[in-house]
């Protein structure tokens, strides 16, 4: 299935429509403000599972997931004084930040050292989606592992759409990953250039 939501102005009865698919177990496709993810609702097992397996990707690699806001992240990671100041400024945006993990948060998406990926893109149809759903949304790039980013709505249809629950189509998209910033230790680390701007990064 594919549907089209209004980016700036969310429909309130097709937000409602994803998140009965997300509480089904379902898994989506999504536009992000960097490239189109793959989604399921964070508690779902199955969902989780499916999503390995339609990425073809291997079980020890974690996963990232979206959050509503900064009060959202504390309850599901570790936040110090300082990376809270940081991702004040840079959210909702580009950017994903690496947490140490709190009890809250599954460990199938953990990685070994028990840190966590978050994100609050700056897209009012993922946020509206974690609004509904009432926690957070597991977000992988749409592509099988190794193979490059699939970033229109059409590509993801042939490849994964056989696979997949719902696309949330919003065209082609401009490709870039999002930034990724460590903030497990005294200062912050940068893992990779991507859209996000590093100047906000380092104040």
């Amino acid at each position: 299935m594919r549907i089209v939501i209004n980016r700036d102005f969310p429909q309130p009865r097709l937000i409602k429509k994803v998140v009965q698919i997300l509480k089904n177990g379902g898994v989506i496709a999504y536009p992000t403000d960097t490239i189109y993810g793959i989604g399921c609702d964070i508690f779902n097992k199955k969902g989780i599972e499916k999503i390995y397996q339609i990425k073809k990707r291997e079980k020890n690699k974690p996963m990232s997931f979206i959050c509503a806001d900064l009060s959202d992240i504390s309850q599901y990671a570790i936040v110090s004084n300082y990376a809270y100041r940081i991702m004040n400024r840079c959210l909702p945006g580009p950017y994903t930040f690496i947490l140490e993990a709190s009890s809250k948060t599954p460990k199938k998406i953990m990685s070994k050292r028990k840190t966590v990926g978050i994100r609050i893109p700056d897209h009012k149809i993922c946020l509206a989606i974690v609004a509904e759903l009432g926690h957070p949304l597991i977000t992988t790039s749409a592509n099988i592992s190794t193979e490059e980013e699939l970033n229109n709505s059409d590509d993801i249809e042939d490849k994964l759409g056989h696979l997949l629950d719902l696309i949330i189509d919003e065209g082609p998209l401009i490709s870039e990953p999002s930034t990724i910033v460590d903030l497990t230790g005294d200062s912050p680390a940068i893992l990779r250039e991507g859209k996000g701007e590093i100047k906000k990064i380092t104040g």
